[in-house]
């Protein structure tokens, strides 16, 4: 291209170094005295071997094709500036989008690419085909000459314009590579101080005295990902590159977030540690209590309203038994930094307790309870009809005869109330018996109140 350039500037050189010549030869004469300034005057513009300076009509189509020709050569350098420019933007895009459109974006500017070389190599042909410095240079040649490169001006100007319009139509995609882009640099830079700060918070544990060997691992799994990072995206790719660096930005965010809760987690365990060993011997005290509320359970009560709690005692000190062994165990992962170990051994601990203290409390509670309807059955009776009578009203409510699906438990939940209630003739009845029946009937009708809302909320 710059050859071509060249040869549209040197006719434009040629005339400044003519325009020189008069100049100087103009400043000459005027320094001469006046009588010889009138006799050379003549002699001056005379000839003396340059070229004629008549504006014929030869000299005006020379002039209009040298015209033609400068426009063709600015035509050229901007379509080959609109190419570079476009060249840049294809680039761009296929650089970070591997998507249909941008596959085919890539291939309709090779298709141009084409077309370019095409009207180029036409105006260079028309440039080469007219020496429009010739001073024998006429009239028909120049007119050919302004013809062709008017023409070969005009295929340049037609490409611009259609590639100037398909690089309008590549905005959306543009736009897209260069937000990825943009994206780039800040992501790598994030994960590598994401990175830097996991090393500073692991550094700032062990310096606490922690350990924490799982979470060095993981950042030292990382390392590869910060090579291929460093190694940058001209050799992996711009998208799998911003993928990565989120990526590693996640995990060192996690472990610098975990190695700063080390210490928090080490004082909770601590703290769980003496919270379920304090437990664990209120509930050893408790569980001695159980024997004489047995004991009372069977001097005052049927078999069947305590023979489901005998193994409670013996149920609750293997309990703690265990219990207290797994925290021994959860004690040495606390000590040897086992932080996970040490934290399921707490949670079995806490489960077993759980499990015991209800075993405990139920007997104590069912003492309790079997006094309280044994001295007067009648409250239990009024509080279960209660709960039939409210779940029979919902179910009539709006409505001439009751629904087959609700009464029919309704009633059968009335006549298991009256079994109930029947059953407790006889010297010792069964208390236990009478709570438990009364209690499925509660849920019965609790149950059919939740049926029919929810068919009503459903609009049925």
């Amino acid at each position: 291209m710059t050859a071509i350039l060249a040869q549209s500037v040197r006719p434009v050189r040629r005339r400044f170094a003519g325009a020189a010549t008069v100049l100087g030869e103009s400043v000459a004469l005027a320094l001469l005295p006046l009588p010889l300034l009138l006799a050379a005057v003549p002699a001056a513009f005379a000839g003396g071997g340059t070229r004629r300076w008549g504006w014929g009509r030869g000299e005006s189509q020379r002039a209009d094709a040298q015209a033609a020709k400068d426009a063709a050569a600015a035509a050229f350098y901007e379509l080959d500036t609109a190419q570079r420019d476009l060249q840049i933007s294809i680039e761009t895009i296929t650089a970070v989008d591997d998507s249909p459109a941008a596959r085919k974006a890539a291939a309709d500017f090779a298709a141009f690419g084409d077309r370019v070389d095409q009207v180029s190599t036409a105006y260079i042909t028309a440039v080469d085909s007219h020496d429009l410095d010739r001073d024998d240079l006429d009239a028909g040649a120049a007119a050919r000459a302004r013809a062709d490169l008017t023409k070969a001006k005009d295929e340049l100007e037609r490409v611009k314009g259609d590639l100037e319009r398909f690089g309008q139509g590549l905005a959306p995609l543009l736009d897209t590579a260069e937000t990825r882009l943009a994206r780039l640099a800040p992501a790598v830079e994030r994960a590598r101080q994401g990175l830097l700060a996991a090393s500073n918070a692991l550094d700032a544990v062990r310096a606490a005295g922690l350990g924490a060997d799982d979470l060095a691992a993981r950042l030292a799994a990382l390392g590869p990902e910060l090579t291929k990072l460093n190694q940058g995206a001209g050799r992996h790719g711009v998208q799998e590159t911003i993928t990565r660096a989120d990526r590693v930005l996640r995990e060192a965010e996690a472990i610098r977030g975990e190695a700063d809760r080390l210490p928090e987690k080490a004082a909770e365990i601590d703290k769980r540690l003496v919270s379920l060993r304090t437990r664990a011997q209120a509930i050893t005290t408790r569980a001695a209590g159980v024997a004489p509320v047995l004991s009372e359970l069977r001097r005052r009560y049927s078999a069947a309203c305590w023979q489901d709690l005998q193994q409670v005692p013996d149920q609750a000190e293997q309990a703690v038994r265990q219990a207290e062994e797994k925290l021994r165990e959860a004690r040495t992962a606390r000590e040897e930094q086992r932080w996970p170990d040490a934290t399921a051994l707490l949670s079995t601990v806490r489960a077993l307790l759980n499990t015991t203290d209800e075993g405990v409390s139920a007997a104590s509670d069912r003492l309790r309870r079997l006094d309280e309807v044994s001295f007067d059955h009648q409250k239990e009776v009024e509080r279960t009809r209660f709960a039939i009578r409210d779940a029979q009203r919902l179910a009539m409510a709006g409505r001439a005869t009751p629904d087959p699906r609700t009464a029919r438990p309704l009633d059968d939940a009335v006549a298991r109330l009256d079994r109930a209630v029947d059953a407790l003739s006889g010297r010792h009845p069964d208390w236990w018996h009478f709570l438990t029946e009364t209690e499925a009937v509660r849920q019965t009708a609790a149950r059919v109140v939740q049926e029919i809302r929810e068919a009503r909320g459903a609009g049925h």
